[in-house]
């Protein structure tokens, strides 16, 4: 397709916190001729001061229209960039000059890789960088399986990098503030640098092309046009990844990276046939992320794969009635929007993130990409009791924004747990709850789901009788508690020989039994022991299934003390994932979370990635993502999955239940 005639194309950016995305879409979008509109506009980013969800942006560039993205920077916000780079053209890798910031960069790159992505790296404030761009380079392929390109060598005067050679068309240009770069003859100082830089690229790209291999070997010079072509085309086969220089913050490299998009990205219709969306319609579209605007109500953002979609235009059982270009804080209406472009669609209540639209038919679902799991968790409540219901039909909503959002209620601790991918992530949402739905939460830390069982036996006799006046209650069991192999459960069994207890009283007893398993003597729910009900009495009158349920409770309340209890906590199988210069810091966190290593090796398909298996108490999962983050440039993370209960002894467990007796007022 001729460039004239190319549909919208859509460039995502994404890379580490603090690494200059935001300031980067700016300066393209300035640059292209246009003005840029208010990024970051919501009461939370403002409140953060960060990039909280995507912001998009449009503009034309030399008469091609442009849609960005621009994505936030927390690694705890991974999901709507990944969400955002599905429906990518290209997407620019935001990479900080620094090589010890670079494992930040290696999730990214890894999910890029894995999808086909094209991308390019940009070097963002390299005039503040007195590393050397080889040594960047290096520790940057580490975490890449695609070979990257390096197409500029920087000038440097003194430490500063004041301009870059271009090393197919070998021009040098030196930066100027805030304009395009100035042209100017390769300087002395540079060329032996460049020389080696360009040998070293051309035998990359040689690597994909047999003619251009047997022109290096014949020591022939190739054409800077051919060059260029066999770049684009790799690049848009996504096999070899281009690096270029820049600072967006004064305007350096902007040009430079706005060419290579406008001549190397594939039009839209190659990102559609990645994701099969190519063929089965003559409008094709997804939705991409859902937003719930204040005094707008939810909006649909989609990317339209083939066709077009105008207002009117059949959607489900209805028809588009609002359709809107995103620009910033800004959304105007639209008529008819063509492929390539992304729009959004207002007062779509039947339309959900991933969900795609052919010809007016919804399919539920076909564009969902994989869900990051929860990491950190918090037991929420709302702090006034008429906003409970408010609460539920709030996190309904936030749930459909953002997939990592997990709610869950436990039923042993009647916690409502809010879980997601960090503290920060989960105190965004207790700002939105507030600033979007006018509902305050209060957070405590989730209480671990211990349980207690016996390690002895013992019999045991228990009586109810209550009279008052008219029928009584009367109940007399004997039983035998003894405990079980470690998961084995519960288990009741009955010997009663001669009626004793009659039979249609014995499920009552074992009913009874299992509610004084709830909560034994050290405050949790009792696990893994046998009760048999040995024998009993009962009277003719007084005798009733209520009877023999009381006799049962009291019995384990009474026997329970007798039978040497102790308490067990939840363990977990866990999997951190780490880039590998930081595994022994992990096998530190482990050991001073009270875990067992199991084991480490390297991740597989994640160059430069280990993964720690351990078996960790759930108390010290709590925070454990903090701290990971904290020592691995915020690159690490863990998967848990409960395993088994473990005996918990010493002053560790006389602590918790000294204060499980203080929670519910016991002696």
């Amino acid at each position: 397709m001729a460039d004239a005639e190319r549909s919208t194309r859509c460039a995502v950016l994404v890379g580490p916190q603090g690494s200059g995305k935001t300031s980067l879409t700016r300066a393209l979008i300035t640059r292209a001729g246009a003005k840029a509109p208010a990024f970051d506009f919501s009461p939370e980013a403002k409140s953060f001061t960060m990039t909280t969800e995507p912001n998009f942006a449009r503009c034309d560039y030399l008469g091609e229209a442009w849609n960005f993205i621009d994505c936030p920077g927390s690694n705890e916000l991974v999901q709507a960039s990944e969400d955002a780079m599905r429906a990518a053209d290209i997407v620019v890798v935001v990479a900080s000059p620094n090589p010890e910031r670079t494992a930040g960069l290696g999730a990214h790159l890894k999910f890029l890789d894995d999808h086909d992505i094209p991308h390019v790296l940009f070097v963002n404030r390299i005039d503040e960088s007195q590393v050397r761009v080889r040594d960047l380079l290096q520790s940057l392929q580490s975490y890449s399986e695609r070979p990257l390109v390096l197409r500029q060598a920087p000038i440097r005067e003194g430490d500063m990098v004041v301009g870059a050679v271009d090393l197919v068309s070998e021009r040098a240009w030196k930066y100027r503030e805030g304009k395009q770069s100035e042209l100017i003859e390769i300087p002395a100082s540079t060329k032996e640098r460049k020389a080696e830089a360009r040998e070293s690229m051309l035998d990359t790209v040689a690597d994909f092309d047999d003619a251009l291999m047997e022109q290096i070997l014949e020591d022939k010079v190739p054409a800077s046009d051919d060059i260029y072509k066999l770049l684009t085309e790799e690049l848009r086969e996504d096999v070899v990844v281009p690096i270029l220089l820049g600072s967006a913050v004064h305007g350096n490299g902007i040009t430079r990276l706005l060419k290579l998009l406008r001549h190397e990205t594939p039009d839209v219709s190659v990102a559609a046939a990645r994701h099969g969306l190519d063929k089965g319609g003559t409008s094709i579209a997804s939705v991409i992320r859902t937003m719930h605007v204040p005094h707008t109500g939810k909006i649909s953002a989609m990317r339209i794969w083939k066709g077009a979609l105008k207002n009117g235009d059949a959607l489900g059982a209805g028809r588009i009635t609002g359709l809107l270009a995103l620009n910033g804080d800004g959304r105007s209406k639209l008529n008819e929007e063509n492929a390539g472009a992304i729009v959004g669609i207002a007062r779509t209540e039947d339309l959900n993130t991933g969900d795609v639209v052919i010809d007016g038919q919804i399919h539920k679902g076909d564009f969902v990409g994989a869900t990051h799991g929860p990491v950190y968790s918090l037991a929420i409540r709302a702090k006034s009791d008429k906003d409970d219901v408010k609460l539920s039909a709030s996190l309904a909503k936030l749930s459909e924004e953002d997939a990592s959002i997990v709610t869950e209620r436990r039923a042993d601790t009647g916690e409502l747990l809010l879980r997601g991918q960090g503290d920060i992530h989960l105190r965004l949402i207790a700002a939105k709850l507030k600033n979007h739905y006018n509902v305050d939460i209060e957070t405590s830390l989730p209480k671990p789901s211990y349980r207690e069982t016996i390690k002895g036996s013992t019999d045991h006799h228990a009586r109810h009788k209550k009279q008052s006046g008219g029928h009584g209650q009367f109940a007399d069991i004997k039983i035998k508690v003894k405990p079980l192999a470690r998961s084995a459960g519960f288990e009741f069994d009955d010997v009663i020989h001669g009626g004793s207890v009659p039979k249609q009283f014995i499920p009552a007893v074992a009913a009874g039994v299992k509610d004084g398993l709830q909560s034994g003597p050290l405050g949790f729910p009792v696990v893994d022991l046998a009760v048999t009900l040995c024998d009993g009495q009962h009277h003719a009158v007084d005798s009733n299934e209520m009877s023999f349920k009381t006799a049962g409770r009291q019995a384990m309340r009474e026997a329970l003390p007798d039978c040497d209890p102790v308490l067990l906590e939840p363990i977990y199988e866990t999997h951190i994932h780490t880039p590998n210069d930081c595994t022994n810091k992990v096998h530190g966190v482990i050991s001073g979370r009270r875990g067992q290593i199991l084991g480490f090796d390297t991740r597989t398909g994640w160059p430069g990635w280990d993964t720690v298996t351990a078996m960790m108490p759930e108390s010290g999962l709590h925070d454990l993502i903090i701290e990971l983050r904290s020592l691995s440039q915020g690159a690490a993370t863990y998967e848990a999955t409960f395993d088994h209960y473990q005996e918990l002894f010493g002053r560790d467990a006389e602590k918790i239940v000294t204060e499980r007796k203080t929670e519910s007022g016991a002696p």
